[in-house]
């Protein structure tokens, strides 16, 4: 059931509130078609009683040789009236129902001084109700005929004189209880609210979906671009929390790389000082060894540096050609005698940290070259990704240590490393450019030997 429901804060609210809607509306059906129904009966069978009442009253204070030609005079095709010495209903009482009851009632309470006894029968199946004070009223429900919309009402009095007025008429029913006019207003109030729901939970849940695109743009860059402050006081609080956090975030980085590259500069003084010392020393056997040493120690205190630089991402974004950004890499590589290739490729523009990215992609080329004898480099388009893929001929890496070459200072063979002088930070600073793009880097053995470096960029 849970798996039905939308997963959205937006789905979740507008369901809930369908469902109250629906809920409601029916309710407010019932409501309807109860009070419709003693409108109904109120309006027809009430107005029919006081019809009757008036009629009787004026036929028991009318002269005797006046009552025919009142009779006459009174009755039309939808309400009969005679008069006679019997009752046009019989004296036996059936099942009462409450229109019936209310009918007789009314009369009961008008006729008190001008009938003896009154009955009436109207086609229905209510539960019995007790009778008011008044005359002796008999109710049956009768299988009278009923027309369309409308049933019989028959009503038989007994006045002073011991004649019978009677009477024959017709009064509406309820009804159905939904018509399609109910129906249509229905939908249209539904549709009202429901477009307003829609309007409303989109305004309280846009921030959200804001927030959520700020959170995932500040992952990428530092610096992009606050949040307005707009919307409800608690969103307006929120955002300018977010903005705040994001303050701290690129104050706390960059006092970082001031500081690394304080440590760098005063790290590489004494170091200029000691291969100073070093080279003015005389000849001996471990001077070059110590020369290297040095050598490599500034060789780390530069990448620690790149890679400080690589995560602050202090440069801006802009657009550049991405397929002549590579090129000009492996150009530099096969000019400096490195065997390195690339397959041919359209221009593709990008907007990208060009300096970092650089140095990005010629670490990749670097290590393939000096772990893989060769670099093969492509770009591949695909379309909602931007592939640069650089494959070599070397021996691979353990599957098992292919998640953590990434790390800062891992190595997968220490004398490896040595033999090439680097520090394990050239992955790291590599994976750190990538992810400031919103990219990430893929590496995997290749069936036919050699490691697969696949940089994915989103369009």
């Amino acid at each position: 059931m849970m798996k039905l429901l939308p997963q959205s804060l937006f789905g979740q609210t507008l369901v809930v509130l369908l469902a109250g809607l629906v809920v409601s509306h029916l309710i407010g059906a019932w409501v309807y078609t109860a009070d419709r129904e003693q409108a109904v009966r109120a309006v027809g069978g009430m107005a029919a009683a006081q019809r009757i009442a008036n009629i009787t009253q004026l036929m028991s204070e009318a002269p005797a040789d006046w009552r025919d030609r009142l009779v006459t005079a009174v009755s039309d095709p939808t309400f009969r009236v005679t008069l006679s010495t019997a009752p046009l209903l019989p004296s036996t009482v059936a099942d009462q129902n409450n229109a019936a009851i209310a009918i007789g009632n009314v009369l009961a309470e008008e006729l008190k001084s001008w009938a003896q006894q009154i009955r009436v029968r109207l086609p229905g199946s209510d539960a019995a109700a007790p009778m008011m004070p008044g005359p002796h009223v008999m109710m049956m429900d009768g299988g009278m005929h009923v027309m369309g919309s409308w049933r019989d009402l028959q009503v038989s009095v007994l006045l002073n004189d011991g004649q019978w007025l009677s009477f024959a008429t017709m009064v509406p029913k309820t009804g159905p209880a939904v018509s399609w006019q109910f129906i249509v207003s229905m939908a249209l109030m539904g549709l009202v609210v429901l477009v307003v729901s829609i309007w409303a939970i989109g305004r309280v849940t846009a921030p959200l979906a804001a927030f959520a695109q700020a959170a995932t743009a500040l992952g990428k860059n530092l610096k992009a671009e606050p949040l307005q402050e707009s919307g409800t006081r608690e969103v307006r609080q929120a955002t300018r929390a977010f903005n705040d956090m994001q303050t701290r975030l690129i104050r706390l980085i960059e006092g970082r790389t001031r500081m690394l590259a304080a440590i760098s500069h005063d790290l590489r003084t004494p170091l200029t000082l000691l291969r100073l010392r070093v080279e003015s020393a005389p000849e001996c056997e471990d001077r070059e060894k110590m020369l290297a040493t040095i050598n490599e120690m500034n060789g780390m205190i530069g990448s620690v540096l790149d890679l400080a630089r690589s995560n602050a991402s202090l440069e801006n974004r802009r657009p550049m050609d991405l397929t002549a950004l590579v090129e000009s890499i492996v150009d530099d590589m096969k000019d400096a005698g490195f065997p390195v290739t690339m397959q041919p490729s359209s221009g593709v523009i990008y907007e990208c940290y060009g300096a970092a990215l650089k140095r990005a992609v010629t670490n990749l080329i670097d290590n393939a070259v000096k772990y893989g004898r060769t670099a093969r480099v492509a770009i591949c388009e695909v379309p909602t990704l931007l592939k640069i893929i650089v494959e070599d001929e070397g021996p691979g890496i353990p599957e098992h240590e292919l998640s953590r070459v990434t790390e800062p200072f891992y190595r997968v063979e220490e004398s490896r490393s040595r033999e090439g002088g680097g520090a394990g930070l050239g992955l790291a600073i590599t994976v750190s450019v990538i992810e400031a793009h919103g990219g990430e880097l893929k590496l995997a053995n290749r069936r036919e030997g050699g490691l697969r470096a696949e940089v994915r960029l989103p369009r």
